[in-house]
């Protein structure tokens, strides 16, 4: 299957819903940028404030339009309410391999199950989709919460690539890399994470 970044892909369960992010989810968002900085300290280029948010969105799309980026904006369908953001990106079809990242909910969604669906959704449509054979992330290192959730869905980490970015004060980082191949998602992380998935359910 080939990427079609004009296609409006839909991704969604009986607990979430995730879909292209466009402009008019600004107001869609803008509660937790003004409300909760914190979601982006670890990373620069966050959503935090007004204008950050309007230059987040801006940005997403454009690198949607120049076949970069793909991003979505997740709905959560037991509260109804439009909940945090992620995207694919480092989207290289010809090696068959794929990243998910800039990833991020509401504090109060935060380890609620959300994450996990998420993740299934767009693990599933990777690897059967669009038949890659691995799928990456990464986060910073310092970033315990978000290294944690990577690895209870599966993620492996490859390694450390140091000094690589800046965080939210512009201060130098490390980032950990870590993946999911294909072999591993079909023989059990696919199993196992749907049986996380589950759980979201008595949430």
């Amino acid at each position: 299957m080939k990427f079609d970044f004009k296609e409006k892909y839909i991704l969604e369960n009986e607990y979430v819903k995730l879909q292209p992010l466009e402009n008019i989810d600004f107001d869609n968002l803008l509660e937790y940028s003004e409300n909760e900085p914190e979601i982006w300290e670890f990373n620069s280029g966050g959503a935090n404030g007004k204008e950050n948010l309007k230059k987040y969105i801006a940005n997403a799309i454009k690198n949607r339009e120049s076949e970069k980026e793909y991003p979505f904006i997740v709905f959560d369908k037991k509260s109804g309410k439009f909940v945090g953001s992620t995207r694919f990106y480092g989207i290289f079809l010809e090696m068959k391999t794929i990243e998910i990242g800039y990833t991020w909910y509401g504090k109060k969604y935060q380890g609620s199950g959300i994450n996990k669906n998420c993740k299934y959704l767009m693990l599933e449509f990777a690897f059967y989709k669009l038949e890659m054979e691995r799928v990456a992330f990464a986060a910073n290192s310092k970033n315990e919460r978000s290294l944690n959730a990577m690895k209870s869905i599966g993620c492996v980490v490859e390694g450390v690539l140091r000094n690589c970015s800046t965080d939210a004060k512009g201060e130098r980082i490390d980032a950990t890399r870590l993946s999911i191949i294909k072999t591993e998602w079909n023989e059990n992380v696919k199993n196992n994470l749907k049986k996380q998935t589950e759980n979201f359910a008595s949430r």
